[in-house]
């Protein structure tokens, strides 16, 4: 039983090894006549070209491969960074609270509150899309969902009687922290920052989509959808190959994301 109900998570884990190695291992794994090979506009998939080509006759994977570098790194930078932001901003808040808190609050509020999508669309129309104006963007976009999980949990785990005990005995409040803090808000916080993964990959691939994304010569997988959806109207698959990628990442990260929030509440209530 314990298998099977650890059966979902154990796909999305090796599907997302695979999509790794192959990106690691980049364009450079492919033959050099898949790669430097230009063939016809749209060709379908065949022994040279196994993924097919692109709308200039280049071939599908070896962009595939090269896009997901850049594609996942950024997701993984945006990720990082926006949950470094968050967890630091919303700990000062949960722990000097007053004004300090109160003024992050409303700030958060503020963010918040602004359609995403629309604000992101007037920056880099404004500033120019590149890459470092698209991962302030999303960071500035990204990181006020994880202030507001990192400070509720800091606030509640705070109130806890075992962090009260730990006050009593003198201990200061780096070692309640490191040491009662961190171990009870880890898994959620892990989770967190899965789905601030899967949503900075969603975002930079919605720009992209949208030609506002990562700048051209560079692939990026929401960059290939765009430019190969002329391909639906004739009934070739040369975009569902880079938005199934993009699907298929999305949906592993979230549900290991799931699995790991599942289990620590059963080993929660194990304890009860």
């Amino acid at each position: 039983m314990t298998a099977l109900r650890n059966l979902p998570m154990l796909v999305s884990a090796i599907l997302l090894a695979l999509v790794a190695i192959a990106v690691l291992a980049g364009p450079d794994a492919v033959p050099a006549a898949m790669r430097d090979g230009i063939g016809d506009p749209w060709e379908g998939f065949g022994p040279l070209h196994l993924l097919g080509t692109d709308q200039l006759g280049r071939d599908l994977l070896a962009r595939l491969l090269e896009g997901g570098r850049i594609t996942l790194a950024l997701a993984t930078m945006v990720a990082v960074l926006c949950f470094a932001v968050g967890l630091g901003l919303g700990l000062l808040a949960a722990i000097l609270g007053g004004a300090v808190d109160t003024l992050l609050s409303r700030l958060v509020d503020v963010t918040m509150a602004l359609p995403p999508l629309i604000l992101a669309i007037l920056v880099v129309a404004m500033l120019g899309s590149s890459i470092p104006v698209l991962v302030i963007v999303l960071v500035v976009l990204e990181s006020p969902r994880v202030f507001r999980l990192v400070r509720a949990l800091a606030m509640e785990i705070m109130t806890e009687d075992f962090v009260t005990a730990a006050r009593l005995r003198g201990e200061g409040l780096l070692w309640i922290l490191a040491r009662e803090v961190a171990p009870n808000a880890v898994v959620p916080l892990v989770a967190e920052l899965a789905l601030r993964f899967v949503f900075a990959l969603l975002f930079l691939s919605s720009l992209s989509f949208l030609g506002l994304g990562v700048p051209p010569p560079q692939a990026d997988w929401g960059g290939m959808v765009r430019e190969n959806a002329p391909a639906l109207g004739f009934g070739l698959p040369a975009p569902i190959v880079p938005a199934a990628v993009i699907a298929l990442v999305a949906l592993s990260v979230n549900q290991i994301a799931d699995w790991l929030v599942t289990a620590s509440g059963r080993r929660g209530m194990g304890r009860g």
